[in-house]
């Protein structure tokens, strides 16, 4: 059964209007469209800087609706006094100026509204920043603003399944039902508190009546945006479960990426191939000049040369493994180089120093050891060749 048929009878017939492939849907999870694999360091790089990154909208709600009333509550005997002045100042004056004419009023109008919002939408302004950077870090990218024109082509079947078909979807319809729901709360219990001095107010007095309803609201608006903010964590968790999974690759992907930083594996394979012949062609030349050759005694091979008065100490002038350690044996045999089997001294050899470098100050007392040892090989060489002659 494919995506058109599983949806509802009321849906189908306007969804079969629009071509194949606004159709072409995968219902749940990423693992249905062949996305297997976790995303790769530099996808998840790639993406935070396209601006694309896990982040809860209800923490920053959340928090711009509780500190700009926190600011509010702070400010309220000013923004009282500054409330009476603008009304104090337009009455006494209604009969003297013209709004035609003076431009007074204008400006006066502009002034008091500055004082009265600038602080509430500095507020807003910082807990919005506080809100994205205690999330994402600190991020900045224009490419969210760039025009995206393939996203003016309407995509009706994508559309449904985002909001009405998909994991995210029904999460999205349950948050907003859970908000209303803690919204509700919020109000009824609110008011229920003050629900006899509300029933009052027709005998009360003009200030007590515009302070009840004040302190109501303000009130019902930070337990309100405190409850959001509880919400804010299970959402922030969502949103990171929900960025991983867009994120994750196909194994096509995975490979693709791998073969744009590693190379192609066939150019990879000519390149070794390559190194295996300058290998080669370097050890039938170096060593036959080597004076010792250190093996492990199968798996590594290392040839030293050392020249007493140009050289601080043994340089590496061939090293190999496995078959490249059997061909170095080959060669010193044939030549009449000593072979010493040591193998811790090998392997390290083999790993911490590369051809042509000098042999590291940690090894050269070992190398002392094994140079003493070739001297006497020589030396009981040489007696053997003069007792023969």
């Amino acid at each position: 059964m494919n995506a058109v048929e599983r949806l509802t009878p009321a849906l189908r017939p306007a969804l079969e209007l629009f071509p194949a492939p606004f159709m072409d849907l995968q219902w749940f999870a990423a693992e249905d469209e062949g996305r297997t694999e976790e995303a790769s360091e530099y996808k998840i790089r790639k993406a935070r800087e396209e601006g694309r990154v896990a982040k809860s909208q209800e923490l920053i709600s959340a928090l711009g609706l509780l500190l700009p009333a926190l600011m509010i509550l702070f400010l309220a005997p000013y923004m009282l006094r500054t409330c009476v002045e603008m009304l104090r100042f337009y009455f006494t004056r209604a009969v003297e100026l013209d709004p035609a004419r003076d431009r007074i009023i204008t400006l006066a109008f502009f002034s008091y509204m500055v004082k009265l919002a600038l602080p509430i939408a500095l507020t807003a302004m910082a807990a919005a920043i506080f809100a994205n950077m205690v999330q994402v870090g600190p991020l900045f990218t224009t490419k969210p603003l760039k025009p995206n024109f393939s996203k003016i082509v309407p995509r009706f079947g994508a559309y449904f399944q985002r909001t009405l078909f998909s994991v995210e979807g029904l999460y999205n319809f349950g948050k907003s039902l859970v908000k209303m729901a803690l919204i509700g709360m919020a109000a009824f219990f609110t008011i229920r508190s003050r629900i006899e001095h509300l029933a009052n107010l027709q005998t009360a007095s003009l200030w007590t009546s515009v302070s009840l309803v004040a302190s109501l609201a303000i009130r019902m608006i930070i337990i309100t945006a405190l409850l959001l903010l509880v919400l804010s964590v299970p959402d922030i968790l969502f949103q990171r479960w929900q960025h991983r999974q867009s994120l994750k690759m196909t194994r096509q992907e995975v490979k693709e990426e791998r073969r744009m930083y590693e190379g192609d594996p066939m150019v990879r394979s000519r390149l070794r191939q390559r190194m295996r012949e300058l290998l080669s062609s370097n050890m039938a030349v170096n060593v036959p000049k080597a004076d010792v050759v250190i093996t492990n005694p199968t798996h590594f091979a290392v040839a030293l040369e050392y020249q007493t008065g140009s050289m601080p100490a043994p340089r590496i002038s061939a090293k190999g493994s496995d078959e490249f350690a059997l061909r170095i044996r080959r060669i010193a045999s044939d030549n009449g180089v000593p072979i010493v089997e040591n193998k811790a001294l090998a392997r390290s050899l083999y790993a911490e120093a590369e051809i042509g470098d000098i042999a590291p100050v940690q090894f050269w007392e070992a190398l002392a050891v094994v140079f003493a040892s070739v001297s006497k090989i020589n030396e009981e060489r040489r007696r053997a060749q003069s007792m023969g002659a």
